[in-house]
């Protein structure tokens, strides 16, 4: 059995803090529910593409 081969153009998501007003490259995940969460002030991030502003 051969490893899958790795994606050469990985997709990346982009995700935005409404609270800090920034793009948010790596959020936590909440073990809880799986919400995603801004590393510097907890509030749910969204994804940029679904707020057509990236």
């Amino acid at each position: 059995m051969t490893a899958p081969t790795p994606n050469p153009n990985p997709v990346n998501p982009e995700f935005y803090c409404p609270n800090c007003k920034k793009p948010i490259p790596n959020p936590l995940v909440c073990g809880d529910c799986g919400s995603l969460l801004c590393r510097d002030c907890g509030t749910p991030v969204e994804r940029i593409d679904d707020l057509g502003i990236g």
